[in-house]
């Protein structure tokens, strides 16, 4: 597993702490591997969930770091979301 994998993990679980998000998400980044989020909080994994969120390595940084704004980063073609829209929305809100 990727440094980047286990730095995400870490951040999305600070981000996380206290939200409540009763989904499944996977954050596929590029090269690295993926990282799965759900109602215990966010883990390495790679398995099927409600929506998937493709970016590469940068890009997942700087969306972590408040850097760039999910919506920004949809609009303008750096990330990629297949599945349930309104659950990728939930997310985004929560790790606002």
């Amino acid at each position: 597993m990727s440094d980047i994998v286990n730095e995400a993990v870490v951040a999305l679980n600070e981000k996380l702490a206290g939200a409540d998000f009763d989904g499944s998400a996977k954050f596929d980044i590029a090269g690295e591997g993926a990282v799965m989020i759900d109602s215990t909080g966010a883990r390495a994994g790679d398995e099927d969930a409600d929506v998937t969120l493709s970016a590469d390595a940068d890009t997942f940084k700087e969306i972590l770091e408040g850097e760039t704004n999910p919506t920004s980063a949809f609009m303008t073609g750096k990330l990629k979301i297949d599945g349930d829209m309104g659950m990728a929305m939930k997310l985004a809100t929560v790790l606002a």
